[in-house]
């Protein structure tokens, strides 16, 4: 523990030095805020709390404890992806299968082909979609937009 406040006292100095380099070249405010860094480490080493971390740092245990700690979240993310992925046990897929249901209103979505019907009455079939002329070749479909493009010098 003597070496780690011999190093944390070491880079304090380090740091008030560069500090008074840094005010000699009149930039007090950038020095001032360095010697607040430099101070931080002899601090820490004056309340007790280098000593404690390095006591962490240093014991088996503590390093088992964070393994167990990482195995722990480990779990629960592979659970996690797994349950979002739709994993789990069959019964649950099937009560999850079980409880969806269709839609209120399947033909909600659907356009509606014209005036309303009388209630009771049979839904009308869809008009079937107009024949094109045999004559007509694949250009004559093109000819409105072409005449478009043509009058705006396209």
């Amino acid at each position: 523990m003597l070496l780690v406040e011999t190093v944390c006292s070491a880079v304090s100095a380090a740091g008030l030095g560069i500090a008074a380099i840094t005010a000699y070249r009149k930039r007090f405010l950038t020095a001032t805020r360095l010697a607040a860094y430099s101070l931080v480490p002899v601090g820490l080493v004056m309340i007790g709390a280098v000593g404690w971390l390095s006591d962490i740092v240093f014991k088996p245990v503590v390093w088992a404890g964070l393994g167990v700690l990482g195995l722990a979240w480990l779990l629960f993310v592979t659970t996690r992806f797994v349950e979002r992925r739709g994993g789990g046990t069959r019964k649950e897929r099937k009560a999850a299968r079980a409880a969806r249901s269709d839609a209120v209103a399947p033909a909600a979505n659907a356009p509606s082909l014209g005036a309303g019907r009388p209630a009771g009455a049979p839904a009308a079939a869809p008009a079937p979609a107009p024949a094109q002329a045999k004559g007509k070749k694949a250009d004559d479909d093109f000819s409105d937009i072409e005449a478009i493009l043509k009058k705006h010098g396209i």
